[in-house]
């Protein structure tokens, strides 16, 4: 191949790529899964996002299922609240991250007034005094959170964002780095401490990168989880600001760390880690989050799956096309059906409130299955039956295949 040119990817590659990338194409485990295989999970993706909604299961859970199959969750646990082998931080939204990307994030907690959004700085530059409290709270008494401090709610509607001052101040410091969480409470509330109370010594010890080269490697992390991306895929998985992430990209392809590739039908130009496996066949079978990194990205599941793929949560009800909290359903190497699941605990039933299929599959097969996965996923959650309402077009299909209409 000469220098100007370009090597041609079918569309069906780069899809076996990318799902290669992200742990798809690894057979799930026969035995129980194991902690190191937990590790090496979370390796391999770099971010697991993190999310509060709890209709089914806590969105960071969910990941380990899909590419490993019914785990247990005190495991994921044990990574992230005992042997702080990941850490978390803002990296695609809030985030569980392996703990040696944490030097590659120290720019952006020192840069905190540009990144972080305007309650958090406005709270640093009002109540510095406040600020300075709060963490010499922690530094004097431990591990707080911040139902702990005696700050009054505003008097606004809502209650994910609607933060006291103590809260903020609690997350401006966990942005610049001072304090961390060390875990979260059963009703999902971050416990914060001093960061060096709670991430390894070697990590704590390991010098501080040049900006430009704890960029470099967030793109070469996310190279590496994507398989095949665009610039600006591989910029969104750490949420990176352009003109940097141009540049990463830039540096890497002149050191041969990422190879100039283009893919039919996606119409823009595209980078490979030339690492990446190129697996003939994906033999996958999985119900992704709607935080998976597989698909959070909506324009990339478009380009790659030919998905169209939208979050309803905060659509009326009444303007929902297809749910509430609604799955991809991933068959083989393509997102054949989207599922709205409920895990009903007092019923022990995992609802199945809608079950869309797209279009041009074997609808039997299909149906099969997703029946089949839907039970494992209700046997990992403790529930006792899996029951489909009577919306959407393979729900019919879903019946006939054993699933009870409920």
């Amino acid at each position: 191949m000469s220098g100007t040119e370009l090597e041609r990817l079918p569309a069906g590659v780069a899809r076996r790529i990318a799902l290669a990338a992200q742990g798809f194409a690894d057979p799930r485990p026969d035995g129980a899964v194991s902690v190191r295989q937990l590790r090496r999970m979370v390796e391999r993706l770099a971010v697991v996002q993190i999310d509060s909604v709890n209709v089914l299961s806590r969105s960071h859970y969910l990941p380990a299922f899909s590419r490993l199959g019914a785990y247990p969750r005190a495991a994921l646990d044990e990574l992230t609240a005992r042997r702080h082998a990941v850490f978390e931080y803002w990296a695609h939204e809030a985030s569980f991250l392996p703990v040696r990307l944490q030097p590659s994030l120290r720019w952006r907690m020192a840069a905190a007034e540009e990144h972080a959004w305007g309650n958090m700085v406005r709270v640093q530059r009002e109540r510095p005094g406040y600020v300075a409290e709060v963490l010499d709270r922690v530094r004097e008494n431990g591990p707080l959170k911040a139902s702990d401090l005696a700050e009054p709610r505003p008097d606004r509607p809502g209650a994910m964002w609607n933060w006291h001052d103590g809260k903020i101040a609690l997350e401006w410091l966990f942005f610049t780095g001072e304090i961390t969480a060390t875990h979260r409470t059963t009703a999902f509330e971050k416990v914060y401490d001093l960061t060096e109370r709670v991430l390894p010594p070697d990590v704590l010890q390991s010098p501080t990168p040049d900006p430009a080269d704890a960029v470099r490697e967030l793109v070469r992390t996310a190279a590496r989880a994507l398989g095949v991306a665009t610039e600006r895929d591989l910029r969104d998985y750490f949420r990176l600001r352009p003109a940097a992430g141009r540049q990463a990209v830039i540096e890497l392809a002149e050191a041969g760390e990422l190879h100039p590739v283009e893919v039919v039908g996606w119409g823009t130009p595209a980078w490979l880690d030339p690492a990446a496996r190129r697996p003939r066949w994906v033999r996958a079978r999985a119900l992704l989050s709607p935080f998976d990194s597989l698909v959070w990205e909506r324009p990339r599941v478009e380009r790659i799956f030919g998905f169209r793929y939208r979050l309803e949560i905060y659509t009326p009800a009444a303007k929902r096309v297809h749910g509430y909290y609604v799955l991809p359903f991933l068959l083989g190497d393509r997102l054949v059906a989207r599922v709205d699941l409920k895990a009903d605990r007092q019923a022990g039933v995992l609802r199945v409130q809608a079950a869309h299929g797209e279009e041009g599959i074997d609808r039997p097969l299909v149906a099969a299955a997703l029946a089949d996965e839907l039970r494992l996923l209700a046997d990992w959650l403790e529930l006792d039956d899996v029951g489909v309402a009577g919306r959407g077009d393979l729900a019919p299909d879903l019946a006939r295949a054993g699933v009870s209409l409920r």
